[in-house]
């Protein structure tokens, strides 16, 4: 089992440090193919090396000989040539048939919830449009889309906790009626390496969502609940958001950008019926207790 190699694109992000993880506690030897591969650490079992996942003949090394292969690679952010349609689409058909090639035998897609080639945001429809792109690449890939995900130094949870502990009020995205499905950044890694085993099912398109869905204006009131504040929420249009973030876009690093307000305006829940967190026998763990942890760990 210690020989069976996969190669994680992606590897040293937020959801891919969770899937080598869950890879090295289950035997299985973990190939961080990365930009910056010394955040890839060197426990046993890693081998970090330096990959983009642009480059043909760098991507053809990189899964050669890999039993398996994850591309937890993505963009929220275009700059200069690295725009939605080069990472999700052009940069995912590229894994998919180098991995074909190469004589891969299980490919996970980490795609997301929403996605759509039909949908007029770009960021939604280069997603959807990646993950025909992959299936057409490799017949048997199996496609995991995660809700909103939480865990320790996020980008979600833990930055609404430390919003809401220091504002008095808070701008919501629209009504904050929008319906979300928040699931734990582990939960999702162990997932990702369950659909890697060779007994799992392939093809499958895996929709993984939390064991609540709350209205965005209810899990502000619960967070906010835990910290023993009480800060005005009050709406802000949807049109708004959209201005405010087409100038934040103009400044390098701002946290606001059209493609996440877009996100905010749709509801992303796992849809009955579809393959999820059951098929492959895990319970999700619940938002509440990872939020106690992160308002403890202030």
């Amino acid at each position: 089992m210690a020989e069976r190699i996969i190669t994680a694109f992606g590897g040293t992000g937020f959801l891919g440090r969770h899937i080598v993880r869950h890879l090295l506690d289950q035997g299985l030897a973990a190939r961080i193919a990365s930009r910056h591969p010394e955040r890839g650490g060197s426990a046993a079992g890693i081998q970090s090396i330096r990959a983009d996942i642009n480059d043909e003949g760098v991507v053809a090394a990189a899964v050669a000989g890999a039993y398996g292969v994850v591309n937890a690679v993505s963009l929220y952010r275009e700059s200069g040539t690295e725009t939605f349609h080069a990472i999700h689409v052009r940069a995912a058909e590229r894994l998919a048939r180098q991995a074909k090639r190469a004589g891969v035998e299980r490919l996970v897609h980490v795609s997301g919830i929403g996605a759509n080639p039909g949908s007029k945001s770009p960021y939604i429809r280069r997603r959807g449009e990646g993950e025909l792109a992959v299936q057409a690449a490799f017949a048997n890939a199996i496609i995991v889309r995660p809700a909103v995900m939480f865990g320790f130094d996020d980008a979600f949870l833990t930055t609404l906790v430390q919003l809401l502990k220091r504002l008095p009020a808070y701008p919501m995205f629209g009504l904050g009626m929008t319906r979300l499905q928040p699931v734990h950044v582990e939960d999702v890694a162990e997932a990702i390496e369950r659909a890697l085993q060779p007994e799992a099912s392939q093809p499958v398109t895996y929709e993984l969502g939390g064991p609540t869905v709350y209205a965005y204006k209810d899990l502000l009131k619960l967070i906010a609940g835990r910290l023993h504040k009480r800060p005005i929420l009050f709406p802000i249009p949807f049109s708004l958001w959209y201005g405010l973030a087409a100038i934040a876009e103009m400044v390098p690093g701002a946290p606001l950008t059209r493609n996440q307000v877009e996100l905010m305006e749709m509801d992303t829940v796992v849809p009955a019926g579809m393959p999820g967190f059951s098929e492959l026998g895990i319970s999700p763990d619940p938002l509440e207790r990872m939020l106690e942890e992160v308002i403890a760990k202030g």
